[in-house]
C-alpha cells in the first residue's frame, strides 16, 4: 500500500506483516499490564498509598512505565513511518517522559514503604539492577533530548550519536524486562516461600506473568531488529542529507 505523506509526496509502503506484529505486541503488553493488576488485586490485596499496600504500586508502575510504555516508545519509529520526523521525535520523547514519571512513582512507593517498615534498601540484585536501569534510562532520555530535540545540536554530532542511542535504547529495554523478572521471582519467594513449589495458584499466575514479560520484550525487539521494517528516510531528510554532505565529512541522517 502506497499512501501520501504529510508533505504531499508519495510515502513508502508499509510492510505487509508489520501491522500484525505491532498489534500482537500491543495485545501482549496490555495483557501484561492487566494481569499484573489482577495478580496484585487477587493475591496481594490491591493498591493503597497510605497503608501496607503501598508497596504494590511499585510492580504495577514499573511494568507500565519501564516495560510497556518504554516498549511502545521504541516502536514509534516503526508505527509512524510517513509522518513528519519532528512529530515522531516528540511523540517518542513524550512516551519516554511518561514512562520515567510512572517509574519514579514506583521508586518512591518502594523506598517510602521500606522507610515506614524499617526495611533495608538496596541489598538485592533486583534493587541494584533497578537503580541501574532507572539511572541509565534517565541519562538516555537527557542525551536523546540534547541531541535530537534541542535545536542547537550540530547535525554531525546527531549522526555520530544515533547508533549509540539506538543500541542503548534496546539494551535498557532488555535490562528493564530482566529486572522485572528478577523482582517477580523475588516477590514470589518472599510471599510464598516453600509453597511456591506446590503449584499455588498465585505462583502459577505469576509464572504466566513472567512469560508475558519475556514474550512482550521479545516481540518488541524482533520488530526493532527487522532491517526492512525501519522507518524510511523522508524527502526532507534526504534533502537535508545532501545539504550537509559537504559540511559533515559525508555524514547523513540514517533512519531509526
Amino acid at each position: 500500500i502506497v499512501c501520501l505523506s504529510m508533505e504531499g509526496g508519495a510515502a513508502a509502503s508499509t510492510p505487509a506483516a508489520l501491522p500484525y506484529y505491532v498489534a500482537f505486541s500491543q495485545l501482549l503488553g496490555l495483557t501484561l499490564v492487566a494481569m499484573t493488576g489482577a495478580w496484585l488485586g487477587l493475591y496481594r490485596g490491591g493498591i493503597a498509598w497510605e497503608s501496607d499496600l503501598q508497596f504494590n504500586a511499585h510492580p504495577l508502575c514499573m511494568v507500565i512505565g519501564l516495560v510497556f510504555l518504554q516498549g511502545d516508545a521504541l516502536l514509534v519509529y516503526r508505527v509512524f513511518r510517513n509522518e513528519a520526523k519532528r512529530t515522531t521525535k516528540v511523540l517518542h520523547g513524550l512516551l519516554h517522559v511518561f514512562a520515567l514519571v510512572i517509574a519514579l512513582v514506583g521508586l518512591v512507593a518502594v523506598f517510602d514503604y521500606h522507610r515506614k517498615k524499617g526495611y533495608t534498601d538496596l541489598y538485592s540484585l533486583h534493587s541494584w539492577c533497578g537503580i541501574l536501569v532507572f539511572v541509565l534510562y534517565l541519562v538516555q532520555w537527557l542525551a536523546g533530548f540534547s541531541f535530537f530535540l534541542f535545536p542547537g545540536a550540530p547535525f554531525s554530532l546527531r549522526s555520530r550519536y544515533r547508533p549509540q542511542h539506538i543500541f542503548f535504547g534496546a539494551t535498557i529495554f532488555l535490562l528493564s524486562v530482566g529486572t522485572a523478572l528478577l523482582g517477580l521471582k523475588e516477590a514470589l519467594l518472599f510471599n510464598l516461600g516453600d509453597k511456591y513449589s506446590a503449584f499455588e495458584p498465585e505462583g502459577v499466575l505469576a509464572n504466566v506473568l513472567g512469560l508475558l514479560l519475556a514474550c512482550f520484550g521479545g516481540a518488541v525487539l524482533y520488530i526493532l531488529t527487522r532491517a526492512d521494517w525501519k522507518r524510511p528516510s523522508q524527502a526532507e531528510e534526504q534533502a537535508l542529507s545532501m545539504d550537509f554532505k559537504t559540511l559533515t565529512e559525508g555524514d547523513s541522517p540514517g533512519s531509526q
